[in-house]
């Protein structure tokens, strides 16, 4: 694995940066009375609490439906349901309750969190996903290469006969994901991280797709930040972050989206490993994750999007829901920042590089559509200054520019991933 990218000195734009509470409001729309009644507002789940006098940026729900999220300043003194619910009028003006969702029950689940060294998060991370109001489902938590008896100890004290414990010697995301795949008997599986809180109706949200329509062979859910208090977790969601936004997609290879004209090989647009859930006989038949991708391996990441591409090249659809909800715990430190720069950049090749390893079948389609493909991404570049509603600040922005030394080391990494998988491979032999 290659080391660390070195530290180098903080970019002045980091000094810029504020930290940002992070609400979840409910609103219940009342278009006689020409206003929104509040129904609740909280602070983000493991979030400081609320305060009047500084920035916040908050989850808007209409009647516990995920809609938008929008970003304000609330003055001190002021009410801040009230300020909120004003600042999300004034960008959605006509926006409505979404149409009810499918009535298809759930079906049953397993859920895989792997995890190494992070006891102190994996408990908050199962207390959300003990409490979801899915009518059946298990967790399994896959111990990856564990040095310490820590999460082991922390199964057997606080979650015994409630949280099933695989220990996986092997270290690898992908590696540790295939170990929860091996263990399920569900038709469905899901995975999230060991530093998310849980949406209580998470589960049900993301899973129900696969009984409405049996084409469905993965779904992903909307991730948005728990916290924003530091400045490297203020910049990870400017630049991005993980939301794919609040539009329900369906992606179906049968019918191309015309706005990526590199489908499927747009793997990143489709969610994130976080949030995501795959009919259990379809990932199988895939041959699960490539175990020489992911974190813990020489190629640094890309293990959910190899899989992502796989089901669809297999011919299933794939599905975007926000209504599956889960707030991810960002990381805090500025060098934290730099190895995640890296980390995105290696694992987008190696997951490139694994799929067209495996299957060589699928380059005259990725070469076919490369011209068209990168015209594409030149004109979204030629755009990026224009700042996104409801996010803190955006990529290219004035208030908060992308530095040009993570620029680099997503670069670097994008170079060093096809290295990195081939490593990883030879390792794995």
């Amino acid at each position: 694995m290659p080391s660390t990218p070195a530290k180098t000195q903080h970019p002045t734009t980091r000094s810029l940066l504020r930290d940002v509470a992070v609400a979840d409001l409910d609103l219940d729309p009342a278009p006689d009375s020409g206003h929104d009644a509040v129904l609740s507002l909280t602070p983000a789940p493991g979030g400081p609490p609320l305060r009047a006098g500084g920035s916040v940026y908050a989850l808007v729900r209409l009647r516990g439906r995920p809609v938008a999220t929008v970003l304000t300043t609330v003055p001190a003194g002021a009410d801040p349901a009230h300020v909120l619910a004003t600042a999300f009028r004034a960008q959605y003006p006509a926006h409505q309750p979404p149409t009810s969702v499918s009535g298809a029950t759930p079906p049953r689940t397993t859920v895989v969190v792997a995890t190494r060294e992070r006891a102190d998060r994996l408990g908050r991370a199962l207390d959300s996903l003990l409490a979801q109001d899915h009518p059946d489902f298990r967790v399994v938590v896959v111990d990856n290469a564990p040095l310490t008896p820590a999460t082991r100890d922390l199964i057997a004290t606080h979650y015994a006969h409630r949280v099933t414990y695989l220990h996986e010697p092997v270290p690898g995301l992908a590696t540790a994901h295939n170990r929860g795949v091996a263990a399920t008997d569900s038709p469905v599986v899901a995975f999230t991280d060991d530093d998310v809180v849980a949406d209580p109706r998470w589960l049900s949200a993301l899973t129900a797709p696969f009984a409405a329509d049996p084409r469905t062979g993965c779904v992903t859910g909307l991730i948005l930040p728990a916290r924003l208090t530091t400045p490297a977790q203020v910049l990870l969601e400017s630049h991005g972050g993980f939301a794919k936004g609040f539009v329900p997609r369906l992606y179906d290879p049968a019918a191309p989206p015309a706005d990526q004209p590199l489908f499927p090989f747009t793997a990143g647009s489709f969610g994130s490993g976080a949030n995501m859930a795959f009919r259990t006989s379809a990932l199988r038949a895939v041959g699960g994750f490539d175990p020489a991708t992911g974190t813990g391996t020489p190629a640094r990441g890309g293990d959910d999007l190899y899989a992502f591409v796989r089901i669809l090249t297999a011919g299933h659809r794939l599905r975007y829901t926000p209504d599956a909800l889960v707030w991810h715990h960002h990381r805090e430190t500025w060098q934290d920042l730099r190895n995640q720069a890296y980390g995105y950049g290696a694992g987008l090749t190696a997951y490139l590089t694994a799929v067209l390893c495996r299957h060589p079948a699928l380059l005259p389609a990725l070469l076919a559509k490369l011209p068209r493909g990168l015209a594409h991404a030149r004109a979204i570049t030629a755009h990026r200054e224009t700042p996104a509603a409801g996010v803190p600040g955006a990529h290219g922005a004035q208030r908060h520019p992308w530095p040009r030394t993570l620029s680099r080391l997503e670069r670097r990494g994008m170079l060093y991933g096809p290295v990195g998988y081939a490593r990883a491979r030879w390792g794995s032999r």
